[in-house]
């Protein structure tokens, strides 16, 4: 990875000037390796020289020399840059030798083999998935792909809310309410179930008693009320697993709610928290008799209405929160709860938690990464808190929220699914309890049709692959904390910065590569190295530096813990690949630069194809 070993030689340099210097290494600030945006100021840059301006008193320019000076003098990044220079006010820019750089192999730092377990999905199992959900696993499954390619060993939970008030919602609605639909899918009916029963709460307050008899009854686990959740849970679970399943996603295992409670894990924590000073039984006041956390939550996380609640773990009437139980899941995550779950298969591949079944080594985790949107912070600041109460401190430090802005409708997407847009709002929210929403399998439907419409030739990748590798990308190429407002038509796009374009870009660089074999040309995994690789185009000079920069991009991603970096990248490389291919001719290339330019093709063949796996997205040989 070139900017890690160039940070590091840079490093060595600034303290050998800080010590002629007469200063102390000491004052070194951190050296920040850059991309120029512009080719013509070098492949790489830094601004050290201007950190250390005001504490060595002098012009930054002439500290950029003597950086200069002191790289040239000792040879410490000769091999991959042929020209070090400086720039007003005080740059340091370097320039790649690129044919060392092509017989250079530069691969990410060797993970130390740490496990991590990421948990991402998660929806409440009482009605069909949204493209809200859809965002969220999205951005799981392509952090798990991305730390899998970076070395580490990956699991991957879902966790399945089966005690929750959602389901008991469902329930109470199945049993209390009349609904006569023609659905395809439970979780489609269960859509309208769960609806209609929360408008009937308004009306009906008093069925509000019901339930929390099903809350009680799911928690007990014994009786009809517990057999007909665990049911829905069950039917609705399938459901959800086929839906991610059609964009890429899929899973290790699946962690059950229930199973916490029922094989004694809450016992087990409850056990833990009683020993320490922040964990007590409240005695007077609104929160009497509620079993509450009391140490207070991390400046940076303010707590609203919603989320104050979440300081009792167990309520007065016995039922424990949400937050008391993910707090017993991450001891065990961590391995440090000392209970275990028994495992079976659910479905191929994907084993779950039971209350029977055989023994495995899940769990254990290195480091935790939990994909839960922004609005989550407050109760994952608790499970951070709690560790840390516990004494489980290295482990509180490696819990990572991924949080996420939730997606909300456009206007034209409002108006589709009937909703008055006459105020003018310029995004309108997804309610679950009004009904409002896009179903991941008919946003999928919806786009697989417009695609196979516009498609001239049937050949290639099948319109609903497509499909889902456009929806996909779309909820992914938006920062994680921006808001995704969703519009249909947007979504359908297949030019522009979209996942068709990406794909479209993989499968010219085939074509090509598939005409030059044709033509008596070496195989892809033949093309020699040329002699001499260095760019005499402008296109091809940006090419080059956009797939040099892929390690690099990579790394990133993975300290970030966000796919955002490799949209960016993927998209920027596929748009300067069809420059390159306007601007320069391949196959009929002058012999002495054909050779070159196929190697340059494969050589971005390749890249786009790791980039689009790390994403989900297909690589497809043809459209």
């Amino acid at each position: 990875m070139i900017s890690s070993w160039m940070k590091k030689h840079l490093e060595t340099s600034v303290r050998q000037v800080l010590s002629k210097l007469g200063h102390s290494a000491e004052v070194l600030p951190d050296v920040v390796i850059e991309r120029p945006a512009r080719p013509e100021h070098g492949e790489y840059s830094t601004n050290i020289a201007m950190q250390l301006a005001k504490t060595l008193r002098q012009p930054p320019l002439h500290i950029a020399a003597l950086l200069r000076d002191e790289l040239d003098q000792t040879g410490r990044m000769e091999g991959l840059f042929h020209q070090i220079e400086t720039a007003p006010p005080g740059f340091l820019n370097f320039r790649v030798d690129w044919n060392e750089w092509a017989r250079k192999s530069f691969r990410l730092p060797q993970a130390v083999r740490e496990k991590v377990v990421i948990e991402h999905t998660s929806i409440n199992p009482n009605k069909s998935a949204h493209i809200g959900h859809l965002r969220n696993a999205c951005i799981g499954d392509s952090l798990a792909r991305l730390l899998k390619r970076a070395g580490y060993h990956v699991e991957v939970h879902n966790y399945i809310d089966d005690l929750g008030n959602q389901l008991a919602d469902t329930v109470v609605g199945l049993l209390q309410l009349e609904h006569q639909a023609t659905h395809l899918r439970f979780g489609d009916f269960c859509w309208d179930v769960y609806s209609k029963v929360n408008k009937e709460y308004i009306e009906q307050p008093s069925l509000l008693e019901q339930r929390t008899k099903v809350l009680q009854a799911l928690e007990d686990g014994d009786g009809n009320l517990a057999w007909l959740g665990l049911l829905t849970a069950e039917r609705i679970v399938r459901e959800h697993l086929e839906e991610m399943k059609a964009f890429g996603i899929d899973y290790d295992l699946l962690v059950w709610e229930s199973n916490i409670v029922r094989q004694g894990f809450w016992d087990t924590a409850f056990r833990l928290l009683q020993k320490t000073d922040l964990f007590h039984q409240e005695t007077s006041g609104k929160l009497e008799g509620c079993w509450v956390l009391k140490q207070p939550v991390a400046e940076e996380v303010e707590p609203d209405n919603e989320h104050q609640a979440d300081k009792v773990l167990v309520r007065s009437n016995g039922i424990l929160t949400y937050t008391a139980k993910d707090i017993a899941y991450h001891l065990w995550k961590f391995g440090v709860l000392g209970n275990d779950f028994r495992y079976k298969p659910f479905a191929d591949g994907l084993w779950t938690t039971s209350a029977e079944g055989l023994t495995a080594d899940y769990g254990k985790a290195d480091l935790v990464v939990n994909v839960i949107d922004h609005r989550q912070a407050y109760p994952q600041a608790m499970v951070k808190q709690a560790l840390e109460a516990l004494g489980f401190t290295t482990q509180a430090e490696k819990l990572r929220h991924v949080g996420y802005g939730v997606v909300s409708l456009s206007p034209g997407a409002a108006r589709e699914l009937g909703l008055d847009t006459t105020d003018g709002q310029t995004s309108y929210a997804m309610s679950g309890r009004q009904g409002i929403g896009i179903k991941v399998s008919d946003l999928l439907d919806r786009m697989e049709a417009q695609i196979e419409a516009r498609r001239s030739d049937p050949a290639g990748l099948s319109s609903r692959l497509i499909a889902a590798a456009a929806i996909r990308y779309y909820l992914l190429r938006f920062a994680l904390p921006t808001e995704v407002v969703f519009d249909i038509q947007q979504a359908t796009e297949t030019t522009g910065n979209t996942g068709v374009y990406l794909m479209y870009a993989h499968a010219r660089a085939t074509g090509i590569l598939a005409k030059a074999e044709a033509g008596g040309l070496p195989r892809t995994e033949s093309l020699q190295l040329p002699e001499d690789i260095a760019p005499l185009d402008h296109a091809e000079h940006a090419l080059l530096r956009q797939i040099a920069a892929w390690p690099d991009t990579l790394s990133t991603a993975c300290e970030e813990l966000s796919p955002t970096p490799i949209c960016h990248f993927a998209y920027e490389l596929a748009t300067l690949f069809n420059h390159f291919y306007t601007a320069c001719p391949i196959l009929k290339a002058e012999p002495e630069r054909q050779a070159y330019r196929l190697w340059l093709t494969a050589k971005f063949k390749e890249t786009i194809a790791d980039a689009l796996n790390v994403i989900g997205l297909p690589a497809p040989d043809r459209m």
